[in-house]
């Protein structure tokens, strides 16, 4: 039937994936709005209205962490569904793997350098390997490792990071001595002069702005990968340990999913309230909210990650029979096409060769961009897939994997 999605997917984990490309815009658009320092602080570009420090609370509490989390553990889970249907076909699926993670390599990097420094693909292809390694573990040591790795990373970052947090807490308590107050205040100046900055060069013409991203293009993907290491390699496992439990394919009674939310939400949402509260009560301080991001946040990252995961399973059955689950879902289907035109239209309205709008829309104003992105992929990702096999992006990447042209074309 023309449009049909193929027999063999998985619905529940098209339409999470779907729900996933479009969350993860509502934190990407701050950095398309005022460069990668930017979603660290509403007020980094001037002072940040009641609506806008409103507007960015909620995303911390409800997406930041929490939509890169959901697409890492579908990308685990995904890359252990291809392998298995690969071993199935009588092919060695992990070789075949490795040549899919190669090209989206470069296809990231290509990404990254004419589009967006925001890039997440060469994370990926770099670091799931070794996910892709410790595949054959039992499900049970698979999330016990995931668990550990990730706690382990997590508290070691915190305890390195705790003492930008004493120090902002002992400048707003009048408690620092000059020579501490002096290094807070400047490590704030030097993080908003360097927004400052990238904007400047966000606002360039096409070939200058290039030429300044080419000079980052060759050491920023290991940079990000040594810092994101202990996230996207556990959430990867516990990816490809859902998938083995059947997390995606119905082998979870409602009730383990009900509990696995209810459980998550526990323990999450109060350490997500309470960090984001510590976060507003002091206006955002750029200087300690890298290190919250990257380390005592990630206990709550995760736990509402999986809330999010079991919470969009439970309600996949009824929303997959409405007008808006098929359109997520086929968003999802195209999710790697999906995510890379979203930066096409965010770089139009936010760049210097397009719209040059960067440094000048606030929190708030930038969810207006965030539904514009919502639309776009929600109104074709449907039609395309009733005429087309994949998206063009998936379908390019298919074929470069398999070194053929692999047909595109639906057959009506």
């Amino acid at each position: 039937m023309p449009g049909s999605a193929a027999p063999d997917r998985i619905a529940a984990l098209d339409l999470v994936r779907g729900i996933a490309v479009l969350g993860i815009l509502t934190i990407n658009v701050a950095a398309f709005a005022g460069g990668s320092s930017a979603v660290l602080s509403p007020g980094l570009h001037g002072p940040a209205s009641a609506t806008d420090a409103v507007t960015f609370t909620a995303g911390l509490i409800l997406f930041e962490g929490k939509m890169r989390g959901l697409f890492t553990l579908l990308f685990g889970a995904s890359m252990l569904l291809f392998v298995d249907r690969r071993d199935a076909a009588g092919e060695d699926g992990g070789l075949r793997q490795l040549r899919r993670l190669g090209w989206l390599l470069l296809i990231g990097y290509a990404h990254q350098l004419l589009l967006w420094s925001g890039d997440i693909l060469m994370l990926y292809a770099m670091v799931a390997p070794l996910a892709l390694a410790l595949r054959h573990l039992p499900v049970r040591r698979l999330i016990v490792l995931a668990l550990a790795f990730f706690m382990l990373w997590h508290g070691a970052f915190t305890l390195t990071g705790w003492s930008s947090f004493t120090a902002v807490e002992a400048v707003r308590a009048g408690t620092a001595d000059p020579q501490t107050r002096a290094a807070v205040l400047a490590q704030a100046d030097a993080i908003a002069g360097e927004a400052r900055n990238e904007v400047a060069i966000l606002l360039q013409p096409y070939p200058t702005m290039l030429a300044e991203r080419f000079g980052d293009s060759l050491t920023l993907p290991f940079l990000v990968t040594l810092l994101s290491l202990g996230e996207t390699v556990p959430l990867m496992l516990l990816g490809m340990a859902l998938y083995r439990s059947g997390f995606f394919t119905g082998g979870w009674p409602r009730r383990w999913l009900w509990q696995l939310a209810a459980a998550s939400l526990a323990l999450g949402l109060p350490l997500a309230l309470i960090q984001s509260w510590w976060a507003w009560s002091r206006g955002f301080p750029p200087e300690a909210m890298f290190e919250l991001l990257i380390g005592p946040a990630g206990p709550q990252h995760l736990a509402l990650t999986l809330a999010w995961a079991a919470l969009l399973v439970l309600a996949a059955p009824a929303l997959l029979r409405t007008w808006l689950g098929e359109r997520l879902r086929a968003a999802g289907r195209m999710a790697l096409s999906n995510y890379l035109l979203t930066s096409l239209v965010m770089a139009f309205c936010f760049f210097g060769w397009g719209l040059g709008l960067a440094g000048q829309v606030g929190a708030a104003q930038q969810w207006w961009f965030v539904l514009l992105g919502w639309a776009v992929m929600l109104a074709w990702s449907k039609p395309w897939l009733a005429r087309f096999r994949q998206g063009p992006a998936e379908w390019l990447w298919r074929s470069l994997t398999e070194a053929r042209y692999v047909p595109f074309k639906r057959l009506l």
